[in-house]
């Protein structure tokens, strides 16, 4: 396994030297999944919610987090994003071999810079959870917000990194 690059010689946390790095394209796509009662999802689906478009909220919701990461976890760099999506699919019954439903969330996030974009996405897939559970929280406290994680990164030096299914 690899040193912590976040900590320094002395066990300090640190905000790591990029500047040497070269610039290089890099992509990373996170995913969540708000598990939910079956007459939420069909709630969402009807757009019968009472605060409004759940799926476009949270969508720009997501974008909006994972333009702001770097002001919320403290040693990522500001990143100038090129390119976000946010995609929310309502997933049936039948789909998911746990017999879940709810809201799966995929978040693609793309930088040319000197540092990976791998937190941007997750913190997108996440807010855009949390959004979809805070909209819909008033008939369904029971929701759960499950399977945030990183799917794939691509850039940078270590290349391409894909999760194993």
């Amino acid at each position: 396994m690899s040193k912590l690059t976040h900590i320094d010689a002395h066990g300090n946390a640190r905000m790591v030297d990029v500047g040497a790095k070269d610039e290089t394209a890099r992509t990373a796509v996170a995913e969540g999944f708000v598990a939910m009662a079956p007459e939420t999802l069909a709630l969402i689906a009807e757009g019968r919610a009472a605060k409004g478009d759940v799926l476009a909220v949270a969508r720009v919701a997501g974008i909006m987090a994972g333009k702001r990461t770097a002001e919320l976890i403290p040693l990522c760099h500001p990143l100038a994003i090129t390119s976000s999506a946010l995609e929310l699919e309502l997933v049936g019954p039948s789909e998911r071999a746990d017999g879940a439903v709810g809201v799966h969330v995929t978040a693609t996030f793309g930088v040319t810079g000197k540092t990976g974009i791998e937190m941007e996405a997750l913190v997108a897939a996440s807010v855009a959870c949390l959004t979809v559970y805070d909209m819909c929280k008033a008939v369904d406290r029971g929701m759960e917000i499950q399977e945030v994680r990183l799917l794939r990164k691509e850039g940078g030096k270590s290349g391409l990194w894909v999760r194993e299914a």
